[in-house]
């Protein structure tokens, strides 16, 4: 990430995520407790996959399993925060893909939205995520619409281009907020 270059330390949530539902974790225990093993892997981990195709087809659920791992996942991410604080650092990013979606700004000064045209988000999360098409537009239509967040939104990245013109802009944030030394 570009953040690393300027030394500026990125919590990221959907590594937290993934943190929080490891096996001994508790968030894991109460996911299969609602949801049933059948989510399981047969070594005790989340079957993500499994998980993902009853949760995003079915907005209730998908409301069931925030209900548990959204708590877990802020607790740990508040957790991390304090310590980098603690450490020194004065800024720390918190890279939180359903902010708005989960009226979370007040864990944040300022938010910056990265987006890309549809064609281009579809295409990605399919890559990286190893999803069909029409996995990969459930996912995209669980979450607000990109318009509505650059609106709410201190600043905006967009990533439709290269690497290199999404870390210019990213440094022309970075500056204009004098976060660079």
């Amino acid at each position: 990430m570009f953040l690393n270059h300027y030394h500026i330390p990125v919590i990221d949530a959907d590594i937290v995520s993934r943190e929080v539902v490891e096996p001994g974790e508790q968030a894991l225990l109460e996911i299969t407790k609602v949801f049933g093993s059948d989510i399981l892997l047969e070594d005790g981990r989340l079957n993500r996959a499994e998980l993902g195709n009853i949760i995003f087809k079915e907005k209730e659920k998908r409301q069931m399993l925030n209900e548990i791992v959204h708590p877990a996942v802020r607790q740990r991410m508040l957790h991390k925060k304090d310590k980098l604080y603690s450490e020194g650092y004065q800024t720390i990013v918190m890279d939180i893909p359903l902010l708005f979606e989960n009226n979370l700004t007040y864990l944040t000064d300022r938010n910056i939205v990265v987006y890309t045209i549809e064609a281009i988000q579809l295409k990605r999360l399919m890559k990286r995520n190893q999803l069909t098409e029409e996995q990969a537009k459930d996912r995209m239509k669980s979450q607000m619409d990109i318009n509505q967040k650059k609106q709410l939104a201190d600043a905006v990245i967009d990533n439709s281009g290269s690497i290199e013109a999404s870390h210019q802009q990213l440094e022309v944030i970075l500056k204009e907020w004098e976060l660079l030394k």
